[in-house]
């Protein structure tokens, strides 16, 4: 299916690794522009140029989304750089530290940095004609998992905030949504290191996944991408569960 992306200009914040980087790459392939950021500036010049194998533009940055004067550095520079906006994916998170310094850190990245970017996007995607923003979340939002504490909390507020302002922007053209991985296997990545070092939770997870095995970041992308395209243009205010059945409660 053609996702009639081609020429479209999409900002991800933390785009050399992970789903990030995922979806850098399937928005490249499907001929979007694409502008990434992170905060090692050798890792985001090797992913600029692998985007640009793709034929489309591409250009990254060094930013701090904690920072909002970073951030906003960084998305007039991509607007510059591509030629507009058309897409904001906030995928930047602050962890999952313990006690009060965890709390501020998921505060200022997980929520403020959705504030930021879509705040600061928003004049852009209003001019764009296939608008959209999307937040990445988890399903630790949707029902307890593990312990209670600031990563889940927040991504929690960043579904509520997400569903909101969706109603708030749609009459400017702009649809907002949300997706929410459950367990995704990334070489290198969190549950990676959970495989080598807590090897009984890790198959006790992988026990409770309907599906037997845990997600892609291909996989999470691919929603991403379609949401963000034209061919997902009458879906706002949604969000989407991409977690195998590992969340139980009804989806309506």
């Amino acid at each position: 299916m053609d996702l009639e992306l081609k020429g479209h200009n999409v900002l991800i914040t933390g785009g050399t690794k992970g789903i990030g980087r995922a979806m850098a790459d399937t928005f490249a392939e499907e001929g979007a522009n694409v502008a990434i950021c992170a905060r090692n500036q050798e890792e985001i010049d090797a992913a600029v140029k692998a985007l640009e194998a793709h034929g489309v533009k591409a250009f990254g940055q060094s930013v701090d989304v904690g920072s909002a004067e970073s951030i906003s550095g960084w998305i007039e520079a991509s607007a510059a750089a591509l030629g507009g906006i058309d897409t904001v994916v906030h995928n930047v998170s602050g962890g999952n530290a313990p006690g009060e310094e965890g709390w501020r850190a998921n505060f200022e990245y997980d929520m403020l940095g959705a504030v930021r970017l879509v705040e600061g996007a928003m004049p852009y995607l209003e001019k764009s004609s296939n608008a959209s923003v999307t937040m990445i979340s988890t399903t630790a939002a949707l029902e307890k998992f593990i312990a209670a504490g600031s990563y889940n909390a927040m991504k929690a507020a960043v579904l509520q905030y997400s569903g909101a302002i969706a109603q708030d922007v749609a009459p400017k053209g702009v649809r907002v949504n949300s997706v929410s991985p459950g367990p995704i296997f990334v070489e290198g990545g969190s549950w990676d290191r959970i495989k080598q070092n807590m090897t009984p939770f890790y198959e006790q997870i992988l026990g409770e996944i309907p599906l037997g095995r845990m997600g892609t970041a291909r996989e999470v992308a691919a929603q991403v991408a379609l949401m963000a395209s034209p061919r997902g243009g009458f879906t706002t205010g949604t969000n989407v569960v991409i977690d195998g059945g590992l969340t139980k409660r009804i989806q309506f």
